[in-house]
């Protein structure tokens, strides 16, 4: 099953007699300068959205409150199952999640999903700059869904197996390379990396369109990044967004990885963990 799907193939689907539950999850790291009102993910939904779209809060609903395990740690599992069944979403029937176009936060939801078990997620494409079609700005009200999530399936790491997978297999940082050596840190308490992992920006896995790479282009991507077939692949960023957007590129590679929820938000957090500054992994 690909993890991905066009906007052309989402219109045909949604004309078919078993549609899928179309998730909106525009979020997107506030940076706003001083006074500038921050993004709203809400307002922008409710200004236009895919028609049958429900609006999921990443804060809210894909993450618990900020804390010693990050700024985006796991959500509470009843809670998030509950935002689920309330955005319509049943254990067989599919799910596609969109967000503006960036692909960090749809790809938190489908990481959520699937990892909680789910079987059948897929991303959008390019998100919603992709799609063609008219928007609504109806606010559907989806019969209860079904979905209990039970968390189980491989793909979760906590900070000491990141480490160690740093130095057993490739721990990937999705992270922009200047955060990556430690040259700005805009958010954390101290820039770098988790000794050993590889620099590997998330945003060098699509076109200037936003979409993804084709798959055999990230396969090359991920060799020369270290990755072969039996090597075990983990990905951290600030706090487990754009990371899940990486492993979602490895998983159109044919590629499995884990996702370090707490990421460096996690990490920095503790001074008695090691920080790496500078281009050389380790």
């Amino acid at each position: 099953m690909t993890a991905i799907i066009t906007a052309s193939e989402l219109a045909h689907e949604l004309t078919a007699g078993d549609p899928p539950v179309l998730l909106d999850v525009r979020w997107q790291l506030s940076t706003a300068k001083a006074g500038a009102p921050p993004f709203d993910g809400r307002a922008e939904y409710a200004a236009g959205h895919l028609p049958g779209a429900v609006f999921v809060d990443l804060d809210r609903e894909l993450a618990a409150a900020p804390g010693a395990h990050g700024r985006h740690p796991l959500p509470d599992l009843a809670e998030f199952g509950a935002a689920m069944r309330r955005a319509g979403v049943s254990a067989r029937r599919p799910v596609v999640v969109y967000d503006g176009g960036q692909g960090w936060a749809a790809a938190r939801a489908w990481w959520l999903l699937r990892w909680t078990g789910h079987p059948d997620v897929r991303v959008l494409d390019g998100g919603l700059p992709s799609w063609e079609g008219e928007l609504s700005t109806a606010v559907p009200a989806p019969a209860e869904g079904d979905f209990e999530p039970v968390p189980g399936a491989p793909g979760l790491l906590e900070a000491d197996g990141a480490a160690a997978l740093a130095r057993t297999g490739v721990l990937l940082d999705a992270r922009a390379g200047e955060r990556y050596r430690g040259e700005v840190e805009p958010i954390d308490r101290v820039g770098g990396h988790i000794p050993g992992a590889v620099s590997a920006p998330t945003a060098e896995n699509v076109g200037p369109d936003g979409r993804f790479l084709p798959a055999a282009e990230l396969r090359d991507r991920f060799k020369a990044l270290g990755v072969s077939e039996d090597t075990e692949v983990g990905v951290y960023c600030g706090s487990g967004v754009s990371a899940a957007h990486e492993v979602l590129a490895l998983a159109v590679a044919g590629i499995p990885a884990a996702l370090y929820v707490g990421s460096w938000s996690e990490w920095s957090a503790d001074p008695s963990r090691p920080v790496a500054v500078g281009a050389d992994p380790q």
